[in-house]
């Protein structure tokens, strides 16, 4: 398959939202729990694929602003598993050049996990490889808000004009300031929508959903949907 992938039209930068843990667990008459553990498996494979790939940026929605609803133990448990994560995984990261970058609001999290985020940024900040972006604690509809309260204080101490005030510097201010946008979405297990992910960044990012719970979602899938990708024609608006 992966010979049908043409290497001169890759995305530059690849989403997915990694849904289907929990269910995947409780199929298996198992604590959603250890459907999060496997999901970290997948991670690590999807994340290695798309740096032999070629992939500049891969985005990862790792726990959202609505996540903070779910049952305390499993919401305890999210946090420590990224602690973990960081902990086992950072070496290997710094290694292999993978840059770091957080998309969301740390300021609620525990300060173990806010540290261990915070470590794995400041270590790999420098490193030229694919960049890695977790999206934690993040919503896109906080983001925007969060950016129009920003633009509003720098306009109202003169720092910008109403002019010059555009899509360009509305990007600035979100999480995402410097990147290029997504070219692929991906979401897993059959969920067809976005579920507050990249909203503004996403607006001409091509959707692919597959029916695979996160846990089973490999490196073949990853192909696949990429193929699906290079088969779209992308006009952004235009009439060719």
């Amino acid at each position: 398959m992966k010979s049908e992938i043409d290497s001169e039209r890759l995305p530059k930068h690849i989403a997915i939202i990694m849904d289907g843990n929990g269910r995947w667990a409780n199929k298996r008459a198992l604590p959603r729990v250890f459907g999060h553990k496997a999901g970290m498996e997948t991670l690590k494979e999807i994340l290695r694929k798309c740096s032999d790939l070629g992939i500049e940026i891969l985005t990862v929605y790792a726990f959202s602003t609505e996540n903070w609803n779910r049952p305390t133990d499993e919401v305890s448990y999210l946090m420590n598993l990224l602690i973990e994560y960081m902990r086992k995984e950072l070496n290997e990261l710094n290694k292999n050049n993978v840059k770091v970058k957080i998309l969301g609001d740390l300021s609620p999290l525990p300060k173990g996990t806010r540290e261990e985020v915070e470590k794995a940024v400041s270590l790999t900040e420098n490193n030229a490889g694919i960049q890695f972006n977790i999206a934690l604690n993040y919503g896109s509809r906080a983001e925007i808000i969060n950016a129009c309260k920003e633009i509003a204080e720098d306009y109202k101490e003169g720092k910008i004009t109403k002019e010059q005030i555009t899509d360009d510097l509305i990007s600035s201010y979100l999480f995402t300031s410097g990147d290029v946008e997504p070219d692929l979405i991906i979401r897993t297990s059959g969920e067809k929508r976005l579920s507050n992910f990249l909203l503004w960044q996403g607006a001409y990012s091509e959707l692919v959903f597959v029916d695979e719970m996160w846990p089973d979602f490999n490196s073949k899938h990853l192909e696949k949907a990429i193929i699906e990708f290079q088969k779209r024609d992308r006009r952004f608006g235009l009439v060719k």
